[in-house]
């Protein structure tokens, strides 16, 4: 049996989590993470379908290992009235509610925020989806990929002369997530003192548009539209990668004023250290193109690890781009406990990811892997009420 309360500073807080793959479930690994009893109930035809997303180990895969971590899984129909009954139940005592379907699924169900409220009136029900539970686009689909386009990343990422990319992680999602934790701790908080709870509503879409820095002050003052610039920074100089003599890439970010007279001595550009016109980033914004080939051209003297090290004495912002190898081997990684190891059976460990932020006093824990479907669905039923022969009931019935 495992324990499901955890030593992080969440320990006494009970979150239902309803959906599944990403946005919802990060948010609830994350409050898991600090000490949050996540039940997760899942469909008990498959379950979550992140347990086959990407590299699998036997039945489940890597990624469901490490977005189920410190959760307890229940198998609940959520199709029949019975099982409804069960989350109803569940949600008596529950401090969130953490969702992800498309909106009106809850209330389809019964399991809206107004009816779970009646009877729970401090719960806090997190509502995350592609736009959000109001407005004219409320009803459409929307995954992540979506936001992001919509949320404005997608047109200015990548080269201009080329159609716009996505990044290679599910960045709307997991932003949205991170917002629904925020959300979380704040609604929480809030019923400290007024003793009510609240219902948090994060639009995918919202999340991403909540990154974009000036752009809608630079379109409404200026009429600009920002547009793709690869790798650099726009309006930001120097910042941007470089190619180093022996084919490798280094970024570096020398857009600070005293940086960049740092960089230019350690290049042995005096002239542009101390030229007036790039004392401040306004002037080097203006000529970026310049800045940026006399930076590629030094970088093209170098191997990457002599660039690194003249820079490092320098003190200027850089380093090489890291793929997962360069992680699991760096000490910096290592010595801040970002890599841990847990054991998968007898002979076989995993590496995951450590646990973000770090607290002084109450950190976060990885106490399990993601569990089997339905591994403490008896456990969660018989503390609840159920007896033994209701569970058995329900299962030969498929409610659980």
């Amino acid at each position: 049996m495992t324990q499901a309360k955890g030593i992080g500073p969440l320990n006494d807080i009970k979150v239902l989590e309803l959906g599944q793959l990403i946005a919802g479930p990060f948010c609830t690994r994350i409050l898991g993470e600090f000490g949050a009893q996540v039940i997760k109930i899942e469909s008990p035809s498959g379950g979550d379908p992140l347990r086959r997303w990407r590299k699998l180990y036997k039945e489940d895969s890597l990624w469901w290992l490490l977005q189920a971590r410190n959760k307890q899984s229940i198998t609940v129909n959520l199709k029949e009235e019975e099982g409804q009954k069960i989350v109803r139940q569940l949600a008596e005592d529950a401090d969130v509610i953490v969702e992800n379907f498309r909106p009106g699924a809850m209330e389809k169900w019964g399991l809206d925020y107004e009816s779970l409220s009646e009877k729970n009136p401090g719960l806090v029900m997190v509502r995350l989806s592609g736009y959000g539970q109001t407005g004219p686009y409320r009803d459409r689909p929307g995954f992540g990929a979506i936001g992001e386009a919509m949320g404005g990343v997608r047109h200015i990422t990548g080269y201009p002369d080329r159609p716009p990319v996505r990044v290679g992680i599910s960045l709307g999602d997991a932003v949205a997530s991170l917002y629904g934790v925020i959300g979380t701790l704040m609604a929480l908080k809030h019923r400290d003192t007024a003793g009510k709870g609240q219902v948090v509503d994060v639009a995918l879409y919202e999340a991403v548009f909540s990154l974009m820095e000036s752009m809608v002050p630079e379109f409404d003052y200026y009429d600009f539209i920002r547009e793709r610039t690869g790798s650099a920074l726009p309006g930001i100089a120097p910042s941007n990668s470089y190619l180093t003599k022996d084919g490798r890439y280094v970024v570096i970010g020398a857009n600070g004023d005293s940086i960049f007279k740092r960089m230019m001595f350690a290049i042995g550009r005096d002239d542009l250290a101390s030229d007036p016109e790039l004392t401040h980033n306004d002037g080097r914004a203006l000529r970026s193109d310049e800045l940026d080939k006399v930076i590629g051209d030094w970088c093209a003297q170098y191997d990457l690890d002599q660039v690194l090290t003249i820079l490092e004495k320098a003190e200027v912002p850089s380093g090489k781009i890291y793929d997962a190898s360069d992680i699991v081997s760096d000490v910096h990684y290592k010595a801040r406990d970002m890599i841990q190891k847990f054991q998968l059976s007898d002979d076989e460990d995993l590496l995951v990811p450590g646990i973000v932020p770090k607290l002084s006093k109450t950190p976060g824990a990885t106490r399990w892997l993601g569990p089997g479907l339905g591994e403490h669905t008896t456990e969660i039923l018989l503390a609840a009420g159920y007896s033994s022969e209701q569970i058995n009931n329900f299962r030969e019935r498929h409610i659980i």
